[in-house]
């Protein structure tokens, strides 16, 4: 039992160090750029429709007082 958790540990450490492609840093910039802006993007869009929803309620139950 623990020689096949053993062996997993090394064909794990083996996949990581040998077969794995890692990105540059220029890409990993680029990636956490383009994900910082997307996120952005989100909740300036949620916060819209937030205010919207909150304006549109509001009026609905001016309009049902």
């Amino acid at each position: 039992m623990l020689e096949r958790i053993r062996q997993s540990f090394q064909l794990t450490l083996d996949e990581l160090l040998n077969k794995t492609t890692w990105p540059t840093w220029e890409e990993l910039q680029s990636s956490a750029i383009v994900t910082l802006v997307a996120s952005g993007l989100i909740s300036i869009m949620v916060f819209l429709m937030d205010s919207g929803f909150e304006n549109l309620f509001k009026l609905f139950y001016q309009i049902t007082k």
